[in-house]
């Protein structure tokens, strides 16, 4: 079948009942209950949107000849690989970047995966084949996928196996003549209760050893599969209208414990499993984390953009920029966003065919913008909340405007320097909702912890970064003895 639509996406969910449960309820219908709706209808809209842009959104399945998504395209030259990233931030631009599990991020890994599955055929071929076909299915059916990667934070100074009840991370049960059986739980399924699908596969930030092995394991399943529970927070919709709450009311993903009793996996369906060396080398060695890593610095430029954006009409709105430390700090926003491009273009136009014939971005500069993002986005909110100051705790809602007694005093007292109090207000509480309320401060805390503990994954930069290079030049101008030959890529 081809791309799906906005309405069949909907009717999935509807039809799915899968098991949500939020503020100590079950969900009925996630389509209409409050927590979910709207964001279920931004969602709606992207997939609408490959069909009001299908020479940008869609392309020809190499399979079945119809039209899918442009998103899971494997890339075989350049054009194509730009081609897909500008399809992502076409769906970026709908949510202003505050989407960061849009379908598109893990289609870029199902893609991956399906293609470089030889890996996973060091246990048996059936898991390369398993990993080929899903990637056919998901393109072919416009499959919406969640993902769980992390365990609970039970006693982080141990290892799984080591936990006092090793039972509660997910973990193999017992291997049939059919499939596998699973029990556990895991963290921390974005959009958890809004896609038709899950992927489970181990986070690779700690690597482990064979004692994890029954907690290793990768596999795709409906939403719905019995035993499958989605214990999702606090919702930050409160119900609000996107006047009062422009980001929140739209575009709230929610985040979901996922609990799986004694569920069945069909071995069809599995990847990994019992194998804690494939786990460990999978995102990086089917380049996976490449692809995700493109997509997800292709949304991050679309964020800063809007950001950059956010802060251009906040000076505008109470005349503040010809002061020096505001200038300065829009010029801090506008130095991320160019260094964001950089990155990304290198990436693309250093990209090269890996050995499955994908075309590949240079993934030193996708590394790089991966790890210094996640440090410098909280300081972007930072600005946003500096330059709008008290602007951002004096925020009247759109009902003050519209009372009859105190709507124009309100007007009068949020006018700015070259804008009404009415439009002042509504583009503060942009920014507001952008840093400072419950959707924003998760925005922050979401970039930080993107990709992992970015310290963690700061080790693993410098400890993977070609150093020998940058020695040998200072032993060079001392005349001293250099090391053995290198070179570094310093395009």
């Amino acid at each position: 079948m081809p791309a799906k639509t906005g309405k069949e996406y909907i009717e999935r969910l509807k039809k799915a009942k899968s098991n949500v449960y939020i503020h100590g309820e079950k969900v009925e219908d996630v389509t209409e209950h409050p927590a979910f709706k709207n964001v279920i209808q931004s969602m709606a809209r992207l997939y609408d949107l490959q069909y009001e842009k299908p020479g940008k959104m869609l392309y020809t399945s190499p399979t079945t000849g119809n039209k899918v998504g442009m998103t899971y395209i494997q890339p075989t030259t350049k054009e194509e690989l730009i081609a897909r990233r500008e399809a992502t931030q076409e769906w970026a631009r709908t949510s202003a970047g505050m989407m960061g599990r849009s379908p598109d991020y893990l289609n870029a890994e199902v893609m991956a995966m399906g293609v470089a599955n030889d890996l996973f055929a060091e246990d048996d071929p059936m898991f390369a084949e398993n990993a080929r076909n899903y990637y056919e299915y998901a393109r072919e059916n416009d499959i919406s996928l969640t993902h769980t990667l992390i365990h609970p934070q039970m006693n982080r100074s141990k290892a799984q196996h080591e936990q006092k009840d090793a039972n509660v991370p997910l973990h193999l049960v017992e291997k049939r003549k059919d499939g596998i059986i699973v029990d556990g739980i895991r963290l921390l399924a974005t959009q958890g209760g809004i896609t038709d699908e899950i992927l489970v596969f181990p986070s690779t930030v700690k690597k482990v050893g064979s004692g994890e092995d029954p907690y290793s394991l990768a596999f795709a399943i409906p939403n719905n599969t019995p035993g499958v529970k989605f214990i999702c927070r606090e919702a930050f919709d409160y119900g609000k209208s996107v006047w009062d709450h422009p980001l929140s009311s739209r575009f709230e993903e929610g985040d979901a414990i996922v609990s799986f009793e004694n569920v069945f996996v069909p071995w069809e369906r599995v990847f990994v499993c019992g194998n804690s060396s494939i786990c460990n080398r999978t995102f990086r060695e089917t380049n996976a984390v490449v692809h995700m890593s493109h997509q997800v610095v292709a949304k991050n430029i679309v964020k800063t953009e809007f950001i950059l954006g956010v802060v251009l009409c906040i000076m505008d709105a109470i005349g503040i920029e010809q002061f020096q430390h505001v200038k300065d700090k829009g010029t801090e926003i506008m130095l991320v966003l160019e260094t964001m491009r950089s990155h990304l273009y290198r990436a693309e136009h250093n990209a090269k065919l890996d050995k499955w014939g994908t075309m590949t971005p240079d993934f030193e500069a996708l590394d790089a913008a991966r790890n210094w993002y996640p440090r410098i986005y909280p300081r972007l909110a930072e600005i946003v909340r500096i330059l709008g100051a008290s602007g951002l705790m004096a925020i009247p809602t759109e009902a003050d405007f519209n009372n009859e007694e105190i709507g124009s005093i309100v007007r009068r007292a949020m006018q700015g320097a070259n804008i009404d109090g009415y439009e002042r207000v509504q583009l503060f509480r942009l920014a507001w909702d952008m840093t400072m309320s419950a959707f924003g401060s998760r925005q922050t805390h979401y970039e930080y912890y993107f990709f992992g503990d970015p310290i963690r994954m700061g080790m693993t930069y410098f400890d993977n970064y070609e150093k020998d290079y940058y020695k040998n030049l200072i032993y060079e101008f001392l005349g001293t003895p250099k090391l053995a030959n290198v070179s570094v890529n310093t395009n």
